[in-house]
């Protein structure tokens, strides 16, 4: 009896977690306008099913990978940089689509009076994400814990 009340515990509060998770991810793309801004620089506002259709199909993907513990066999080398690229464009476009809405590079720029040097702080940016992100790839995945 405490084993089926603990698993219907557990399954309720999986199925609330999904349900949160699920609701924030949904919630954050209509607040972006992400796949109707997408459409707007690809040109193809007409063709923006398709960009719905990717996000819930990798979605429903990722999922699955994730519960059914799918394992790509590639060499670590392969792996590395197909996943880093994907990551770094979900990323790319997360933080683009970020500092679009919320204007935050003009604000800054303009509070701490670097109007002059705007350029300047994207490059810095884009240098550190960058460099973070291969220190964190090439060196952290390979130190034993």
């Amino acid at each position: 009896m405490v084993n089926i009340a603990a698993g219907s515990f557990l399954a309720l509060l999986g199925f609330a977690g999904g349900l949160g998770v699920g609701s924030a991810l949904a919630a954050l793309l209509i607040v972006l306008d992400i796949i109707p801004r997408l459409a707007q620089l690809a040109f193809a506002y007409r063709k923006s099913i398709w960009f719905e259709t990717a996000v819930v199909s990798g979605a429903v993907f990722w999922s699955l990978a994730d519960f059914l513990e799918w394992r790509l066999w590639l060499p670590k080398i392969a792996a590395m940089i197909v996943i880093g690229t994907f990551d770094g464009i979900f990323v790319g476009m997360l933080g683009a689509a970020l500092t679009e809405v919320m204007n935050v590079l003009p604000i800054l720029a303009k509070r701490v009076r670097l109007s002059r040097y705007l350029v300047t702080l994207v490059v810095a940016m884009v240098i550190g994400k960058v460099t973070g992100s291969l220190f964190d790839w090439l060196v952290f995945q390979y130190m034993d814990p």
